[in-house]
Formats: C-alpha cells, sequence, structure tokens
C-alpha cells in the first residue's frame, strides 16, 4: 500500500517562511512524479509545484514561482516545499501527490495523495 503523509504545516505571519515535508511509503516504483497540490475553503483543488523523482526536473505555478521551492531527498523518499514570502493568499490545505501524470498540473492525473496538511498566513 502506498502513504504520503504531509507535515510541516501551520500558522505564519505574512512574509514568513515554512517548509513542509511529505514522506511516501509503500510500492512508489511506478511514480516518477511528486507535487504539490493546494485547496482553499470554498476553491477548486490547484496545482503548486512538481519534481521529477529522478532527474530533479522541477516546475511551479506562476503564483508561487520564485517563492517556493520543491526539492527531494531520494534515500528518505521525501519531498520538500521550501515556501518563502508567504502571503495571506497561500493560506490552504497543502496535498503531497505521486503519480506519472501526462498533465503534471492537473490533479486528476496524480494516483496517489496524501490527507494535507494546513498552512495558514495571517496578515
Amino acid at each position: 500500500q502506498v502513504q504520503l503523509v504531509e507535515s510541516g504545516g501551520g500558522l505564519v505571519q505574512a512574509g514568513g517562511s515554512l517548509r513542509l515535508s511529505c514522506a511516501a511509503s509503500g510500492r512508489t516504483f511506478s511514480a516518477y512524479r511528486m507535487g504539490w497540490f493546494r485547496q482553499a475553503p470554498g476553491k477548486e483543488r490547484e496545482f503548486v509545484a512538481t519534481i521529477n523523482w529522478y532527474s530533479g526536473n522541477t516546475a511551479y505555478a506562476d503564483s508561487v514561482k520564485g517563492r517556493f521551492t520543491i526539492s527531494r531527498d531520494n534515500a528518505k523518499n521525501t519531498v520538500y516545499l521550501q515556501m518563502n514570502s508567504l502571503k495571506p493568499e497561500d493560506t490552504a490545505v497543502y496535498y503531497c501527490a505521486a503519480g506519472s501524470p501526462r498533465n503534471y498540473d492537473s490533479n486528476l492525473d496524480y494516483d496517489y495523495w496524501g490527507q494535507g496538511t494546513q498552512v495558514t498566513v495571517s496578515s
């Protein structure tokens, strides 16, 4: 069974930083891409960032480009999302995902999901 567990969420003031972690366990050999998505109350789940597990190639949503950095530690089966210069608009539940998506920014194209971790940015 594949399991993704997010951690590192919390409350931070605007302009602050936070680092999220996603630890993967189980059979993940079929998933070559990891992603971060977020969902605010009443909003659709949106793409944040993705990384190729093996090559390290990354892509970001325009809304977070230059502020967020996705990285991974292959030995630990862990993906990170470093979030800097946080804004109130970043407030959401952040989800880790894994899969082999046709479209890396589509939440419908990932096979495995974590339970999410809350990030709240106050003004």
